[in-house]
């Protein structure tokens, strides 16, 4: 952990592949960090960090954490290891900043976050979207009223992961990555959180392979709110028509329309807001390259240089509560258990006659409360449990 005023900050990085090796990239980079050390179970990746960094390189976190002593953390590894190095890291007092999705289990992530806050760490999980200069810019217009009150939203997230039958990895277990739901459909839901809040409750959820054999390669949901608004997302690592990742998040508001992708911003103004004077009415675009503002070091995009940034500052300034802490990767880790638990529980009504569809009853039925939840969770990770199961 450190004060205000030390520089640099020595930071250790766990696990080196394809995430791993941009942040190793990026941390290097840095001004206010020194990597100190890194973790990965390959040997031939250890060798070859060594021999041409100098770096210290370990394959037992545990010990790369006593020995090194770093003040703070970045993991990149599995999703099913962050639960552990996260608990490991934090009561030995050192900031966090943890890919996404925080975590695979919802009541370890409530233990996890709870611990954060009592020992005062910095912590930051990795939702590289809300970096993002045109989704930045759409909160900001969204707060300043520009679209006026929303009332729909939907979230597109579509990419190449799974696109013929192969063999299983770390990302196409249930256990250990947890397929499209926590690799891609988290993005979605964080993005929404992140722009209009999470939702109260979920339904009409679908969970359905492609080519994988034991997880999803689609996601969608239904989300509602409490105020009356709605929210669909639709998710799916199956589709090769996209050369690599595409988020593109729609929004309707009772004075317009918002489209905003990492590459544009598209907004219809049915009539000129005062709070955003620089927008005429009907259509108006804005480009990433004029919204982006410039980082130290280019790689993959500058959302993930300045999600760095972002914590680098956190830590420095001992901000402890931020727009992407451990609370935040929580409840989008719950509202992924509520789809999952939803598109469990949901049995497709088929044709029939009406008094036996009836009986039958309609798909949505499972919707899970948000309200319910939340309030758990400030409560214990046991009530959690007690929520989704529907006690």
């Amino acid at each position: 952990m450190k004060t205000p005023n030390d520089v640099p900050i020595r930071i250790a990085l766990a696990g080196m592949g394809k995430m791993g090796l941009s942040h190793q990239a990026i941390l290097n980079a840095h001004p206010a960090l020194k990597l100190v050390a890194v973790c990965d179970p390959a040997k031939y990746l250890r060798d070859i960090v060594a021999k041409y960094t100098g770096m210290e390189t370990y394959s037992d976190y545990l010990r790369m954490l006593d020995v090194e002593k770093p003040d703070a953390i970045l993991i990149a590894t599995p999703s099913k290891l962050h639960t552990a190095m996260t608990r490991a890291a934090l009561e030995r007092n050192i900031d966090v900043f943890c890919e996404k999705p925080f975590c695979l289990d919802i009541a370890e992530g409530a233990r996890l976050a709870e611990l954060a806050e009592q020992r005062g760490v910095v912590t930051q999980v990795g939702y590289h979207n809300r970096f993002v200069a045109t989704f930045e810019e759409t909160r900001r217009l969204l707060a300043a009223g520009a679209i006026g009150q929303v009332y729909h939203a939907q979230v597109e997230c579509y990419g190449p992961v799974m696109i013929r039958q192969k063999g299983s990895t770390w990302r196409t277990s249930k256990t250990e990555g947890g397929g499209c739901l926590y690799d891609y459909a988290c993005h979605g839901i964080d993005l929404l959180g992140y722009l209009i809040g999470p939702p109260e409750s979920v339904s009409g959820s679908v969970l359905r392979s492609v080519f994988s054999s034991t997880i999803d390669d689609e996601v969608y949901s239904n989300f509602s709110y409490a105020d009356g608004k709605t929210a669909q997302i639709s998710a799916n690592w199956s589709d090769e028509s996209y050369r690599k990742m595409s988020t593109v998040v729609t929004l309707w508001g009772l004075n317009g329309k918002i489209e905003a992708s990492r590459q544009e911003l598209n907004i219809y103004l049915r009539s000129p807001c005062d709070q955003a004077p620089e927008l005429s009415e009907g259509w108006n675009k804005r480009y990433t390259t004029e919204l982006t503002k410039p980082v130290w070091f280019y790689l993959r995009g500058e959302e993930y240089s300045a999600q760095i940034a972002y914590f680098v500052e956190s830590i420095q300034q001992r901000r402890l509560h931020t727009h992407c802490d451990f609370r935040s990767g929580l409840e989008t880790d719950v509202v992924a258990e509520m789809i999952r638990v939803d598109a469990a529980r949901i049995t497709p009504v088929h044709a029939q006659p009406a008094s036996d569809a009836a009986a039958a009853g309609l798909w949505g039925h499972w919707g899970r409360s948000w309200k319910g939840i939340g309030e758990s969770i400030l409560r214990s990770p046991k009530a959690i449990a007690n929520v989704l199961r529907g006690g």
